[in-house]
């Protein structure tokens, strides 16, 4: 008796995401390796500069970088970028679109 082989579409769920802590991330840098990409996501504050005009000149002339401390390396395939290129899309074209109508934030 030959088995029949038959695809079906298994769902994705997932579980404990909102257990993971939100990380604000301002700083990405990414590579192109050779069968995959790397994206380096990391956070960063500008160093304050007070006083005159010419007081932050001398304080910014002291500063040799602004570091950034990473908070995920993540890599995966091309076809795994261009879905996250699509759900960043739709995520950005949501908030627009909920920015043009005046409406606050919420899941897309």
């Amino acid at each position: 008796m030959d088995e029949e082989y038959y695809e079906r579409p298994i769902p994705l769920t997932w579980i404990g995401a909102d257990d993971l802590p939100l990380l604000w991330v301002n700083r990405f840098i990414g590579q192109n390796l050779e069968d995959h990409f790397v994206l380096t996501v990391g956070q960063s504050v500008d160093p304050p500069l007070i006083g005159t005009p010419e007081e932050k000149r001398e304080q910014l002339d002291q500063i040799a970088y602004v570091p950034v401390k990473p908070v995920a390396r993540l890599a995966f395939s091309r076809a795994r970028c261009e879905e996250l290129i699509g759900i960043l899309n739709v995520i950005k074209d949501g908030y627009d679109q909920q920015q043009t109508e005046g409406g606050g934030g919420g899941e897309l």
